[in-house]
């Protein structure tokens, strides 16, 4: 009996360079596991195509002639949601509408560079596949209106893949004991732009400090933390080495750095280091995790949230292990089921809820309450 075909997943590209069309074309069907249905040049073209053969994936620049990517987005979004992985540069201009896309709907980012673009697309390749893999399993019903840096590398090949054990060593037997600053620690990835904003916009004024660590490239994570400070009640900024983390203010961690939670008599403050990729993700959740887990304890609840992969999932259970408490979100409410689903697995979450109803453990977790499995 012959094994079932490979169900490749289908992809359209959109992006008026006929370089990056083909370069992006020459990476994605170079995966056994990806078609690229057709590459065309602006998103009335793109229409045209699809109505004969609909993607399951669009990769879509948002820069472009005739119609820009973002009005062709919110098209697609409100006639037939489909995942869609924006191909940004990586440019504060470009940050910005980028992170519009996301609200709008987009699913995740890739980035390219103004010059040097079909090498930095070889070496990237392993990356552009995984966030195109990553959309087609995406719960695109989760999408309301819902990368990093990497080292050059080897066309095609992924990066070692290190653990939090890169950056500090594990906590030992004992976690610092209990005080009374309670603080909450954040990881997502892919979906989690929109997941946060509906979590904290929730938050009142006096609300627990809050460290994040969101998969996004540089540059993106400081217009990011801008667009959220505009929405919420609390502080969200992007942080800074050596920055108090305080009630009523959320740190986001910078693209391309690790951020780790470290302590100082009875106050919280963050180290923001360069290091190498932890999971092949640089902020990696794992290591925020883990010192939380080293510094924090009891004092600390841990929540992983939607995302692609399992960065974060064994330091929820290293946190679990050290007396922290600790939530997952559900599937139901998850883009995309991955890193929450791997924490469930290694026993790292007391607790397993919904995204509507993170913002009432973090309120009640701050005001002392324990989150108790269930």
């Amino acid at each position: 009996m012959q094994n079932a075909p490979l169900r490749r997943v289908q992809v359209m590209i959109v992006d008026d360079s006929a370089v990056v069309r083909q370069a992006l074309t020459e990476v994605l069907n170079a995966d056994p596991g990806i078609e690229v249905l057709c590459a065309v040049a602006d998103p009335l073209l793109a229409m045209e195509r699809m109505k004969t053969k609909w993607p399951q994936v669009i990769v879509l620049d948002v820069e472009m002639p005739r119609m820009d990517g973002l009005t062709f987005l919110r098209k697609i979004m409100a006639e037939r949601p489909t995942p869609v992985v924006i191909c940004s540069t990586l440019t504060e201009a470009g940050a910005a509408t980028t992170l519009e896309a996301l609200a709008a709907g987009a699913v995740s980012i890739v980035t390219k560079p103004k010059l040097g673009l079909r090498r930095f697309i070889e070496d990237a390749s392993a990356d552009l596949a995984s966030a195109v893999k990553a959309a087609s399993h995406a719960n695109v019903n989760r999408l309301r209106v819902a990368h990093r840096t990497e080292p050059q590398q080897q066309p095609g090949v992924a990066p070692p893949k290190f653990t939090a054990d890169a950056i500090l060593a594990p906590s030992g037997p004992k976690a610092m004991q209990q005080t009374t600053e309670r603080i909450i620690a954040i990881g997502t990835s892919t979906g989690g732009t929109q997941a946060l904003e509906q979590v904290l916009t929730c938050l009142p004024r006096v609300s627990p400090g809050i460290a994040i660590v969101q998969h996004m490239p540089e540059k993106f994570t400081a217009a990011f933390a801008s667009r959220l400070n505009n929405l919420c009640q609390i502080e969200v900024r992007e942080a800074k080495h050596g920055e108090r983390l305080l009630p009523g203010l959320a740190l986001i961690a910078p693209g391309g750095k690790h951020m780790m939670l470290k302590r100082s008599g009875a106050y919280y403050y963050m180290e923001v280091i360069d290091g190498p990729l932890v999971n092949r993700h640089r902020p990696s959740v794992d290591v925020l995790f883990r010192s939380a887990a080293k510094c924090a304890g009891p004092n600390v609840l841990g929540v992983i949230m939607t995302g692609m992969g399992d960065d974060g999932a064994r330091g929820l259970k290293e946190m679990r292990d050290a007396g922290a408490s600790t939530i997952a979100q559900d599937e139901a409410s998850c883009v995309v089921f991955g890193m929450p689903k791997e924490a469930i697995r290694m026993g790292g979450a007391q607790r397993v809820q919904s995204l509507g109803e993170l913002p009432r453990s973090i309120l009640d977790f701050g005001a002392g309450k324990r989150i108790e499995g269930k």
